[in-house]
């Protein structure tokens, strides 16, 4: 990434390549895959006879380059980087990933997005009132079928079982729970020696880069992930192939919050989004002194469009349902640098370090990267 010395990115944002190596290209390119398979598909997952797809949540590409010494087993893999989708955020990312469609399509178009006059926090599936399951139906929310309509095995965290967002981006596929990281590799091996395809998910990589940034916890965590892959590698069965991919990079931002400034907040009803990629939801009347606001006082630390111009630009892809559209806000304030801009009612369990969302290079570039069991790279 090009940054000047103020930390800040003097580059065009990044768009991803929805058309071609983009992740939701990957699951119908390996579940039902085209006569010619596309040129960046991993050749060791061509005709593969079962295929185990494992993602690594929050595993950028550029923080991979930098770490080869510390993923041995990952290094030794074929493939390259590939592209995520917008907002770089789990949410739409995994979403993307399942339904083989891009935001604009599946319609969970970010991570805090407005739903009948409400913010809903797709991860927790919650809003402010709670728990909102019941008032929310995630099949209604995101009503594409996962996997092109198989059903095949899925192993994730087993708290997620019946949350909210597994039921809007996993429906109907079939669950195994894993409690640790050795489990997850057990459950992928045996899976694999009857089911053609099995899907993986594991999310240490993010959860240490949200809490610690860029640091030697994140070094720590990329190794005992790179063990994870070492174990599927070592115990799956021999016509098995794993590909491994992930949703989104990071980027350590630590204490660059930044506030809106007043000029700004004048114009704001409410916000969505997250730190780096933050609606603007304007008062009425105000959405063009909104933008000329966000221009003149944050231009400099972030990209800024209104919903017409991410639209336009293809952010979310070449088609953007009435549905998608009306969960965005008036105006997209995308970060540029290493910061987050603040907004009080978007909180958690503790300070975020690590973050994404933004349409940088460290959060836009994910590997794809595949290895035959026994032989890996």
């Amino acid at each position: 990434m090009n940054q000047g010395l103020d930390g800040l990115d003097v580059d065009e944002p990044l768009r991803p390549d929805y058309a071609g190596a983009c992740i939701s290209n990957v699951v119908p390119a390996l579940i039902e895959p085209p006569d010619q398979r596309p040129s960046w598909l991993p050749e060791p997952a061509h005709d593969a006879e079962a295929v185990i797809l494992l993602v690594l949540d929050g595993l950028g590409w550029n923080q991979l380059e930098t770490r080869h010494h510390l993923a041995p087993t990952l290094a030794s893999l074929q493939g390259g980087p590939i592209s995520t989708v917008l907002p770089t955020t789990t949410a739409t990312a995994l979403t993307s990933l399942t339904t083989g469609l891009p935001p604009g399509e599946h319609g969970v178009i970010g991570y805090r997005i407005v739903v009948g006059g409400e913010v809903l926090n797709v991860l927790r599936w919650s809003t402010a009132t709670g728990d909102a399951r019941q008032t929310i139906v995630p099949q209604k929310i995101q009503p594409h079928s996962a996997f092109c309509g198989h059903r095949p095995p899925v192993v994730t965290r087993a708290e997620f079982a019946r949350s909210g967002f597994t039921m809007a981006h996993l429906d109907e596929a079939r669950f195994s729970g894993w409690r640790v990281g050795s489990t997850l590799a057990t459950h992928l091996s045996r899976l694999a020696a009857t089911e053609p395809f099995v899907y993986g998910y594991y999310d240490g990589i993010d959860k240490v880069s949200h809490e610690y940034g860029l640091t030697e916890f994140f070094d720590a965590e990329v190794a005992a992930a790179d063990q994870i892959v070492a174990a599927v590698m070592a115990s799956a069965p021999p016509e098995a192939v794993v590909v491994v991919t992930a949703d989104h990079g990071q980027v350590h931002t630590g204490e660059n919050v930044v506030p809106l400034d007043p000029e700004v907040l004048q114009h704001v009803s409410f916000q969505s989004g997250e730190g780096r990629f933050r609606w603007l939801h304007a008062r009425p009347g105000h959405a063009v002194d909104l933008a000329d606001a966000c221009r003149s006082r944050h231009g400099h630390q972030g990209w800024v469009r209104t919903r017409d111009q991410v639209v336009e630009e293809g952010w979310f892809g070449p088609v953007v349902t009435g549905e998608a559209a009306g969960r965005l806000g008036d105006v997209a304030l995308v970060a540029k640098g290493v910061l987050a801009f603040s907004e009080p009612t978007d909180t958690g369990p503790y300070h975020l370090v690590g973050r994404h969302g933004s349409a940088t290079a460290d959060e836009l570039l994910v590997p794809l990267l595949a290895g035959r069991v026994g032989n890996a790279g």
